[in-house]
């Protein structure tokens, strides 16, 4: 990890730095890469070699009012833009965060948070095409997380977006009848831990979203609304986790609902190596009922900022297609620097 240090928080805050006077932060480079081998049944795969990196710059200084700033731009391969976010700490009140082009915020940060030991069950190289709970992630959106006020072992986040439209990366909105039909909209999402319930090694969590969705001819007759309720368990070497979420499209007849089931197992038998089985689920209801489902058994290694990792996945109906079923081996070499 590189370190260029000395650079002022106002180049980090835009106009923030009119607030007030600005102290010396920090500006840090990271990266990483990925060397993939994939072999695929009933499919063709081409070259089964890959290799992928990304890097990115986080950024960090505090205001003389002492409010902390905080910067992160990200470029995923070939240097290519993701996103960026800005989050400012106000002391009393919690953190306000402004994310353009970013994943995972909003009710999307829990739209499979279910055990693993790599990447969740159609994450490692086979993907089941499912919609998952995207909320207002799709648009530039405000968070404010961290909140004081909040009780030990309970966090929560709020976000919201001025305009949601356009559809998340694990979502297929633009099926499902979303896309260019969304306005504004609000995600909440909470997480307990055992601070708060008092259940040693227990985390429950869940989210809700409502986003405004134009309602035409071409039938939309709702707006969007999403939930998602889950738990994880850990005792000993051992993790488990279960979740539950729910779409509603607002359609009136064609895929006018998604459910979502998700649940994974890990195992931790040293400090450097994990076992993980996980599996997910997705029912569309249409005019066609197809539930898509993928399972995956997965093996990591780490060797400081080296990480093996071997995956098998198996996965049926495909982007809701029934019968369109494939399987898939991956064996990765991942190097974080």
């Amino acid at each position: 990890m590189n370190k260029l240090t000395k650079i002022g928080a106002s180049a980090l805050c835009g106009s923030l730095a009119a607030i007030s006077a600005a102290n010396a932060g920090d500006l840090t480079v990271t990266g990483g890469a990925d060397m993939t081998w994939m072999s695929k049944s009933n499919d063709t795969t081409g070259n089964p070699l890959g290799v992928g990196s990304n890097f990115g710059f986080k950024g960090s200084g505090e205001l003389d009012n002492g409010w902390t700033v905080d910067l992160t731009i990200l470029h995923t391969n070939v240097g290519a833009y993701s996103n960026t976010s800005v989050k400012v700490g106000v002391p009393g009140i919690g953190d306000i965060k402004l994310n353009q082009g970013g994943t995972g915020t909003g009710i999307q940060r829990m739209d499979d948070i279910s055990p693993t030991v790599w990447e969740e069950a159609d994450g490692a190289g086979l993907a089941i095409g499912a919609t998952k709970i995207a909320g207002t992630s799709a648009g530039a959106s405000v968070e404010i997380e961290n909140f004081s006020a909040m009780p030990d072992g309970l966090a929560a986040v709020f976000a919201y977006s001025p305009d949601s439209d356009g559809s998340s990366s694990t979502s297929d909105k633009n099926t499902g009848g979303s896309s260019g039909t969304l306005g504004s909209g609000w995600d909440l999402t909470l997480t307990a831990t055992e601070d708060f319930h008092t259940v040693s090694g227990l985390t429950v969590y869940g989210g809700i979203s409502q986003v405004d969705q134009f309602q035409n001819t071409s039938g939309i007759s709702g707006d969007a609304e999403e939930n998602v309720f889950g738990a994880k368990y850990a005792w000993n070497s051992f993790t488990v986790g279960w979740q539950q979420s729910d779409d509603d499209t607002g359609r009136s007849s064609t895929n006018t609902n998604y459910e979502h089931t998700a649940w994974g197992v890990t195992f931790q038998v040293n400090d450097d190596l994990s076992l993980g089985y996980g599996v997910v689920e997705s029912t569309r209801t249409s005019t066609t009922n197809v539930t898509a489902e993928a399972t995956s058994i997965q093996i990591a290694y780490t060797m400081g900022g080296a990480s093996i990792r071997l995956a098998r996945i198996e996965a049926d109906n495909i982007g809701y297609v029934a019968a369109d079923d494939k399987e898939t081996n991956v064996v990765s070499l991942g190097l974080a620097f």
